[in-house]
């Protein structure tokens, strides 16, 4: 998890009486996505935050899944996603299970009336095209082309883009979304060793207490339901805050790849973990140095994982006829590897251009309805000479 940070006012010591200039308590509220035991936060607000003053009726936001079951090479054009005004309406989950869901979005308008919180998921939102501002209770993140959005379950936030023309490509996580455990000491400082250290790591800034009473809706997901929650007063009230769990950014861009005499293997490429999945960046790199070396991945078989590879930019000397925004499943139990002639086309490559996101999950992954509307139907002979 990110490091201790704190921002805005806070007591001397936590728990203990914390004052309004006028004499009244500020409200301090912990923060965690694992009860008490796991990392946390402490907020502390002008307002109790749970003054819920109007609820709306819930409607179901499940994703609606298609093939449950299946054993068959995959390939969806994200981009052929359409889409929608709203955010939470543009939000399409593509591949699913119970570790994780898998969601392309098109927004092309900022959250104005409403704000949300997913109550069940971590969130990790990739900016494929796009800018703007991230607006939580623990300050703003600025984003761009490139950066992953990492938003705690429970965080309640807006986003605001500076442009109608937006791509994200999202992972929901049901698991807490950390940093890889082979990167960190037994301290929890990121080593050496590491493909990026603490300095890349972008926190909350320009922290602003929003003291207004009125209504605020809060659009909450949980279990695959969807709540309009009204509260009296504006949930960015927060005067100030610490701790280690807070929604933070990270760009691709500064992803700093492995690389060696020989191929090297997905893990190298590894950036954020989870319970029963990772998450890899494939970033431009000098290929293998060995005289005899062969760029090009090797043919392998995944039999305890489905990889999804979800494409941004650059060339893929794996794969031909590669757009931006396509999506590749390679379930688990069948082999796949480089397309006919990529092998050779390697040979004497000194470098790659490619710009991806990998997802790697241990348990089969399903895919919805949406995805079907989106796919590619004769990828999986594209290996056919």
């Amino acid at each position: 998890m990110p490091h201790y940070y704190k921002a805005g006012s806070i007591p001397h010591k936590r728990h203990t009486q914390f004052r309004k200039p006028d004499g009244s308590l500020y409200s301090e509220q912990l923060f965690s996505t694992e009860g008490f035991s796991s990392d946390c936060s402490l907020l502390y607000h002008n307002y109790p935050p749970t003054e819920i003053i109007k609820t709306e009726k819930a409607y179901d936001v499940s994703p609606m899944v298609a093939e449950e079951k299946m054993l068959k090479h995959r390939s969806l054009q994200g981009f052929k996603i359409k889409a929608e005004k709203d955010y939470l309406k543009s939000r399409k989950p593509v591949l699913v299970n119970n570790d994780c869901h898998i969601v392309l979005a098109a927004p092309e308008e900022s959250m104005h009336d409403y704000f949300f919180k997913n109550a069940d998921a971590d969130e990790m939102l990739f900016v494929h095209e796009g800018s703007g501002i991230l607006k939580t209770q623990y300050g703003e993140l600025t984003f761009s082309y490139g950066d992953y959005l990492m938003i705690p379950r429970g965080t309640i936030y807006q986003i605001s883009f500076d442009k109608a023309h937006n791509r994200l490509f999202i992972v929901e996580s049901f698991s807490p979304i950390r940093y890889p455990q082979k990167y960190l000491s037994k301290y929890g400082q990121l080593l050496e060793h590491s493909p990026y250290c603490e300095r890349d790591i972008k926190t909350p800034q320009n922290l602003q207490t929003i003291d207004q009473k009125g209504d605020f809706k809060i659009m909450t997901k949980k279990k695959g339901m969807m709540y309009g929650i009204h509260y009296l007063h504006h949930p960015f009230d927060v005067i100030g805050w610490d701790g280690c769990c807070y929604p933070y950014s990270f760009s691709i861009h500064d992803f700093e790849p492995i690389t060696g005499r020989v191929h090297q293997p997905p893990p190298v490429h590894q950036t954020f973990e989870a319970n029963n999945f990772v998450v890899c960046s494939f970033v431009p790199r000098m290929f293998d140095y060995h005289p005899l070396a062969i760029p090009a991945p090797y043919n392998h078989s995944n039999i305890d994982s489905d990889e999804v590879l979800y494409y941004v930019d650059g060339d893929f000397m794996s794969r031909k006829h590669v757009t931006k925004g396509q999506i590749t499943l390679h379930p688990g139990g069948i082999p796949h590897g480089p397309h006919p002639g990529a092998v050779n086309k390697s040979i004497g490559a000194s470098s790659t251009n490619e710009l991806a996101v990998m997802v790697d999950t241990f348990h089969p992954l399903q895919l919805t309805k949406a995805a079907l509307e989106i796919e590619d139907a004769d990828y999986v002979m594209s290996w056919a000479e």
